[in-house]
């Protein structure tokens, strides 16, 4: 199970932390994303980080400007926001598998609930 939270209204510019909280089967899992589905867009993947191990994978529209961190004392991963913008608002999910990469919508099985992020002044 994947419990995100974190949601937020932020100015332009600002910044915002997403968590998402694994629990039970969690612990099989290999790999766990962040998507987001803007307004009338299908859902696009956002960033992916391997539950043990170094590698990181993000999207073009957010590297440099997004982080996405595991504590695997808490068994939680993060989603650092800075630099936001208008056009992330968006609906973000987290999500996890056994595979051991994926950045697409299918690529997962397990996900959470979704978070509202809104970028505006």
């Amino acid at each position: 199970q994947l419990q995100a939270s974190g949601r937020g209204l932020v100015q332009p510019g600002g910044s915002l932390r997403l968590s998402c909280a694994a629990s039970g089967r969690s612990s099989s899992l290999n790999i766990f994303a962040w998507f987001r589905q803007r307004a009338g867009k299908e859902r696009e993947f956002v960033a992916a980080i391997r539950w043990r191990g170094s590698p990181t994978y993000y999207s073009n529209s957010v590297r440099g400007r997004f982080t996405i961190s595991r504590s695997n004392a808490k068994d939680t991963v993060y989603l650092q926001m800075n630099s936001l913008k208008p056009e992330d608002t968006a609906v973000y999910y987290c999500a996890g598998d056994t595979k051991t990469y994926g950045d697409t919508r299918d690529d997962y099985e397990y996900w959470g609930q979704g978070t509202l992020v809104t970028v505006s002044s």
